[in-house]
C-alpha cells in the first residue's frame, strides 16, 4: 500500500513538473512576433491598449502569471498531501487528505483549461 501511495505522489510531482514546463514553453512561444500566430489572417485585428501593447498579448501574459501562481499552489498542495499520507495510518485517510486531492484536481483542470484556451 505504501509503495502505491509513493508511486502516486511521485507521479503527481512528475505531472506538476510537466505542467510547469509546458507553461514555460507556452509563455516563451507567444511573445513578440505577430507572424507566428496560427490563423492570424482570419482573426480580427488586435486591439492596441493606451500603453501601446496589444490586448491579446496582455491577456496571454496575465494568464501565464496566473498559471505560475496556480502551479506553485499545486506543488504546495502536493507536498502537504505527501506529508499527510506519510503520517496517517495505511488504512485510514482523513477528510482533509481527500479534500487536498480534490483541490489538486481542480487546480490542474484550471491550468489545463487556461492553456487550452490560449
Amino acid at each position: 500500500m505504501k509503495l502505491r501511495i509513493r508511486r502516486s505522489v511521485v507521479a503527481l510531482f512528475l505531472l506538476t513538473g510537466v505542467a510547469v514546463f509546458a507553461m514555460q514553453q507556452t509563455g516563451t512561444g507567444t511573445g513578440s512576433g505577430r507572424g507566428g500566430r496560427r490563423g492570424a489572417s482570419t482573426e480580427e485585428e488586435d486591439v492596441v491598449l493606451p500603453n501601446g501593447h496589444f490586448q491579446k498579448d496582455e491577456i496571454l501574459k496575465a494568464d501565464h502569471q496566473q498559471n505560475l501562481k496556480d502551479a506553485a499552489e499545486l506543488v504546495e498542495l502536493a507536498q502537504l498531501l505527501k506529508t499527510d499520507l506519510e503520517k496517517n495510518d495505511r488504512y485510514i485517510l482523513s477528510m482533509s487528505t481527500l479534500k487536498k486531492t480534490d483541490d489538486i484536481e481542480k487546480l490542474v483542470k484550471r491550468i489545463r483549461s487556461r492553456m487550452r484556451h490560449n
